[in-house]
């Protein structure tokens, strides 16, 4: 994700479209009226467990599902409302759906993800034959032909890869005035509920698919808000684990000490499904079966007042949510008051990314294939500015710039500067807001309304809402679930936890799910004016005689 160093708040996220780069494309649909319903119908309405459970009874098989996921893909990504979501599609996924069948017809299921079908953001590599790209011209080649382990641990349950989903390029690091969403290869991600409006940075493909109905369930990475707010504006669940419970290796990087991949999907049982077979270690950690609706009963909840803002609808949905909580047979404990205590706090924790960005890329572009010409940062940015029509129309490189004049990994300012900006989010910072007031977990709003797409003048956030980037820093676990929408907009409410308390988390934003259920299905507004309470409120009343 970009960072945007501001004086008020924390670190936030950070012309035409260029020709999509897939190994296969769904057959075109024909072009529909703007009046289409683009709703999804049966089993794609259905959330990641339901369809799992489907599978199962032999109500649905896999190869139907994928090629129902891939006439929508065919329908809405790449035509009618064009989400461009969907970078590519794995040409293997109606064989591997048609292998999963044949395991259950024969009584060998892999696992509760057998046959279903899921989405990765396209920094994260597979063995399937597509390209790893971060929607950059430069790795437009980049195919590797092995899995990282998160994947290798959701094919060994079945899981069917469907294909990759377009992001925020180079996950949002790229330039200080980026637009989130957009890269060179996939062009600008649309919000399926409103799509002038962002679907956030950096796994904005794989936020706008998940709420579109584009497959089952997706895979997200997240730095610094790239997993909570692509979840938050889609109005889709989505859960950044403890840092190291789900293994990097084999994704395209930006920081060795924040950076983590995480589901997101329609519930937090799919969530908690997805990470089961994602995560490290053995044996294979079991989230779902750990999930408790009750989990909210007698619980202590931080209210991280200080980080809500001044925006009603935003401040009236999250006391709604908190009232939610208190009827769940939860205690609300306020903290009005925190700062991050470290010197030049936000300055510092942009130059850590830096730092580890430049060390990560040089050794990741090193590996790959013989085809990847730009091998450092450096060839990198030289690459950007020989392709610059391509590249650098919207937004330029500054990141890359500012990162590549940055020192080594043992340089003493960066070991100075990561240690004082974990210590002020960990020990002076999360740990110490649970211990100080008692409580078993921290929620805020998950972010602010989206903002609308902007390719002039680059992200123009609202006044930050939400403190996500306090787990993000720290490497601890956070999670957003769908509160509610304002003018059809969605918006999260977040659960914060200490390091290795993902399982807690995942059960408090169940318990808080199952009782609210307020997940919207997006209409596909062309704009705001779509909605007669807005377009009313626009037209002129009085004559001007």
């Amino acid at each position: 994700m970009r960072i945007a160093i501001l004086a008020t708040t924390a670190l936030t996220l950070a012309a035409c479209a260029q020709p999509q780069v897939e190994t296969t494309t769904p057959e075109k649909a024909a072009p529909v009226e703007e009046t289409a319903d683009y709703s999804p119908h049966g089993f794609l309405t259905m959330s990641l467990p339901e369809i799992a459970d489907a599978l199962a009874a032999g109500d649905v098989t896999s190869e139907q599902l994928v090629q129902d996921y891939l006439d929508r893909i065919a329908r809405i990504d790449r035509n009618g409302p064009t989400l461009q979501s969907v970078l590519a599609v794995n040409p293997n996924a109606l064989d591997d759906a048609r292998a999963s069948d044949a395991r259950r017809e024969a009584g060998e299921t892999l696992g509760a993800l057998d046959g279903v079908p899921v989405l990765l953001k396209d920094n994260i590599e597979s063995l399937d034959p597509m390209a790893t790209t971060a929607g950059a011209l430069a790795l437009k080649d980049n195919i590797t032909g092995r899995d990282s382990p998160l994947v290798a641990g959701l094919r060994a349950q079945g899981a069917i890869i469907l294909g990759k989903t377009n992001l925020s390029q180079w996950a949002n690091f790229r330039s200080e005035n980026s637009i989130s969403g957009w890269s060179a290869l996939g062009g600008q991600v649309r919000n399926p509920h409103m799509l002038d409006r962002s679907p956030c940075g950096s796994s904005s493909g794989t936020g706008s698919a998940v709420a579109a109905s584009l497959a089952a369930g997706g895979v997200g990475t997240e730095t610094n808000g790239s997993i909570i707010c692509p979840s938050n504006v889609n109005g889709i669940v989505g859960f950044k684990p403890t840092v190291g419970l789900v293994s990097q290796q084999y994704i395209v990087p930006i920081s060795s000490s924040q950076d983590t991949a995480g589901p997101m999907t329609k519930t937090v049982r799919g969530a908690a499904m997805m990470l089961s077979a994602m995560a490290d270690g053995e044996p294979k950690a079991d989230f779902a079966a750990a999930l408790d609706a009750t989990a909210l009963e007698g619980a202590r909840i931080g209210v991280m007042r200080f980080s809500v803002g001044e925006n009603p609808d935003i401040n009236a949905l999250f006391d709604a949510a908190l009232a939610e909580l208190e009827k769940a047979g939860a205690e609300l404990v306020e903290i009005d008051a925190f700062a991050p205590a470290a010197e030049n706090f936000w300055g510092r924790s942009y130059d850590v990314l830096k730092y580890e960005f430049k060390a990560t890329l040089n050794d990741y572009l090193a590996d790959t294939p013989a085809a990847v010409t730009a091998r450092t940062l450096d060839e990198l940015i030289a690459f950007n500015e020989t392709h610059a029509d391509q590249e650098l129309v919207l937004f330029d490189q500054s990141i890359f710039t500012a990162s590549a004049a940055m020192g080594g990994l043992d340089d003493p300012d960066y070991l100075a500067a990561r240690d004082a900006v974990q210590t002020a989010t960990r020990e002076n910072g999360i740990d110490r807001l649970i211990l100080e007031y008692e409580v078993d977990v921290l929620v805020s709003p998950s972010g602010p309304i989206t903002s609308r797409v902007d390719p002039v003048n680059g992200d123009v956030w609202p006044d930050w809402s939400g403190g996500g980037y306090l787990a993000a820093i720290a490497g601890y676990p956070h999670l957003s679930v769908p509160m509610g929408t304002v003018h059809g907009v969605p918006l999260g409410l977040s659960f914060i936890g200490a390091k290795d308390q993902d399982a807690a988390v995942l059960s408090y934003g169940y318990a808080y799910e199952q009782r609210t259920k307020l997940r919207a299905e997006p209409r596909y507004l062309k704009d705001a004016e779509d909605r007669e309470e807005i377009a009313h409120a626009m037209r002129r009343r009085v004559s001007a005689e």
